[in-house]
């Protein structure tokens, strides 16, 4: 399945500069003014997944394919991108498109770089983009509840269960609160769904700091820490210039070198991508054959037919059977032979649901 993330900030918080270092592209210009990017530049990146590389080297795969993430590098956001400042509406169009969104927040000081607000506040950054946001919702939904609101006289039953829907929405908008926090029934999914509305969407927040803060963090991440634990949110404190050289070193034992040699346990791209999986809700299942091995991404909670249909979709019409492993098993019984001689492969069904790390074969029918 397609997950694409819009990594979205104001001007000159270090937006190009990481997904640069993310996609170990030059894609994306990095430059001190603010609109140096116009055209969303996309990037998609390899999830690491060391599951993925010892069930290659059980099965003696001769590829390994792993999951993937896209990355939408989003030009500048401004305080009245909403009413179309700063090509506003534009931004705001291409953030409409994304799955989640990366709020890059500015947490170093460096007067080289200038600040569009002429000075560094990364709660006042996030309050700036979170408003534009909504107020564009609110001007989406208002033309859309007029509108509903004529069709609903008609009696409608469908009809004024989505105007609800709608007017529950706007009031927690009028009343400063994203569309993400209203309490949304299963049934009204579906409505809430349709109205695409920009704060609804999952939001990971990234305090890009400075290279000698990328272990500790500084007074700037801790009042970001708090605002996210607020909001149920989730933070990763990364170093944009730190991940631009890791992106330039080829060997992975030289990474890991000059990442310990920071204090840091893991790269932020390894950081973003884990809490991106997590904001969206997502895991992964494993494919393996003398051909390749592959990870697949699915949605926790997502049934054996559902992930059948992410490799094709006549795997998940003609769905029989999936034959399934854990990860640990396939690895410990040496392979499906050795598994299945175990007792540990199961033959599951329609409702089975898939686990994290099964490898599966699908048996279906067309």
């Amino acid at each position: 399945m397609a997950i694409n993330c819009g990594i979205v900030g104001l001007p000159n918080v270090g937006k190009s500069t990481l997904f640069n270092a993310l996609t170990a592209t030059a894609a994306a210009q990095a430059a001190n003014f603010p609109f140096c990017t116009i055209e969303p530049n996309v990037g998609r990146v390899a999830v690491p997944d060391e599951r993925l590389n010892k069930i290659a080297e059980v099965a003696k795969s001769a590829s390994t394919i792993p999951a993937q993430l896209e990355f939408v590098d989003i030009a500048g956001l401004v305080k009245g991108a909403s009413k179309g400042e700063g090509l506003g509406n534009q931004f705001l169009a291409n953030i409409r498109e994304t799955d989640a969104i990366i709020h890059v927040l500015r947490c170093f000081k460096n007067d080289d770089i200038t600040h569009v607000e002429g000075s560094v506040d990364p709660i006042r950054d996030a309050e700036t983009i979170e408003t534009e946001l909504m107020l564009a919702d609110l001007q989406s939904l208002e033309k859309q509840i007029d509108n509903m609101s004529r069709k609903a006289k008609s009696g409608d039953k469908e009809t004024k269960a989505q105007l609800e829907v709608m007017e529950r929405v706007k009031a927690a908008l009028d009343d400063g609160k994203p569309a993400r926090t209203v309490s949304i029934d299963q049934d009204e999914k579906k409505y809430f769904k349709l109205l695409q509305l920009l704060s609804s969407k999952p939001v990971l927040y990234v305090c890009n700091v400075s290279e000698h803060d990328a272990a500790t963090g500084n007074e700037w991440t801790r009042q970001v820490e708090t605002m996210a634990e607020e909001q149920g949110a989730e933070v990763v404190m990364i170093s944009a210039a730190i991940e631009s050289e890791i992106a330039r070193i080829e060997d992975q034992k030289d990474k890991e070198e000059f990442l310990r040699s920071l204090g840091l346990l893991e790269s932020g791209l390894d950081k973003i991508i884990k809490a991106s999986y997590k904001l969206l809700n997502l895991q992964t299942y494993f494919t393996a054959g003398p051909k390749e091995a592959r990870a697949w991404t699915i949605k926790i909670g997502s049934t054996a037919p559902e992930a059948a249909g992410v490799i094709h979709t006549d795997f998940q019409k003609g769905f029989i059977r999936a034959e399934t492993i854990s990860n640990d098993d396939y690895i410990s019984c040496k392979g499906e032979a050795g598994a299945k001689e175990s007792g540990k492969m199961r033959s599951e069904g329609k409702d089975y649901i898939v686990q994290d790390g099964d490898v599966i074969l699908f048996r279906f029918n067309v």
